[in-house]
């Protein structure tokens, strides 16, 4: 398996056909995914947060933490804990003042956080949101994925309140260790009855 430096093209593609959501984030980072075969995958994608808040609490400074975004991947990779590993490896080596990794998990697509939590990251819990999702075609869309059609088109879904994110810590200096395990929390568990498919895992970032 193989990571390389994506362009916006293969950042693109991968989060509007791979990834739920069908936006395409901020972007400061990004890695292309290659198997065994050179056959690509997808991406894998970091971003510098916009706010200050994630890092407060751990006397970080704007550029000393980053979120991981999008794992925007087709299924063809080998093992995809394997690529959130290599990523992390390949991120850590390119940017040793980073500090702290951050991610989150979608409550609203019943998503746990699973490869984070087979990665040994540290869960310290979840958050709301204000915002709303739609359903559409059988799903339950963010609403940033259906900004290309008119707003009367919206006002004919059903709509939810926005189910909030579950957070997940990975430290990459050891001084944070202490204080992020201080947080942590007991790993959520998909909820009964719930089957997570291999779609769900590859997608579940």
């Amino acid at each position: 398996m193989r990571l390389e430096k994506a362009s916006y093209k293969a950042i693109k593609y991968a989060c509007l056909n791979f990834h739920y959501a069908k936006t395409v984030p901020a972007s400061s980072i990004a890695y292309s995914v290659f198997n065994n075969k050179n056959e690509w995958c997808g991406v894998v994608s970091f971003c510098y947060p916009s706010g200050v808040m994630s890092g407060k609490q751990f006397n970080l400074v704007q550029g000393k933490f980053i979120e991981i975004n999008r794992m925007a991947l087709n299924g063809k990779q080998e093992s995809t804990s394997k690529v959130l590993s290599i990523a992390i490896k390949l991120f850590k080596k390119q940017n040793p003042t980073v500090k702290l990794l951050i991610s989150y998990a979608d409550k609203g697509q019943n998503h746990t956080g699973t490869i984070y939590q087979a990665t040994n990251w540290i869960f310290v819990g979840e958050n709301e949101s204000s915002g709303k999702d739609y359903f559409y075609k059988g799903k339950w869309r963010h609403d940033r994925s259906l900004n290309e059609y008119p707003k009367d088109f919206l006002n004919t879904l059903e709509t939810r309140k926005r189910s909030g994110k579950r957070k997940y810590l990975y430290p990459l200096d050891k001084s944070l260790l202490g204080l992020c395990k201080s947080l942590s929390k007991p790993y959520p568990k998909k909820e009964s009855g719930m089957v997570e498919s291999n779609a769900d895992f590859k997608l579940d970032a």
